[in-house]
């Protein structure tokens, strides 16, 4: 346990940061989900839509360090990569 006021004050911050991060992996998670589910029923344009949706969300996870920017990248890739195959 934390003795001094710096440490109990990192913890609390540390704690706090936490909560924060979990919060926004976990949207990162549910646009890439549905980005899924929109490709799971077929309609291209709606798998379309969930993709733009996302990409702009899973952008600024990677910017704020959130995820890694290859992981960003590689999401992206692999579900832009579906979504045209549906397309066509």
């Amino acid at each position: 346990m934390a003795n001094s006021p710096q440490a109990r004050k990192r913890a609390r911050q540390n704690d706090k940061r936490r909560t924060h991060n979990a919060s926004l992996r976990s949207l990162v998670r549910t646009k890439i989900k549905q980005v899924i589910a929109a490709l799971d029923t077929g309609n291209s344009d709606e798998a379309r839509t969930a993709y733009e949706s996302a990409v702009p969300v899973i952008d600024r996870m990677a910017n704020r360090g959130i995820i890694k920017k290859n992981k960003a990248a590689r999401h992206k890739s692999r579900l832009n990569a579906r979504v045209k195959a549906l397309a066509s």
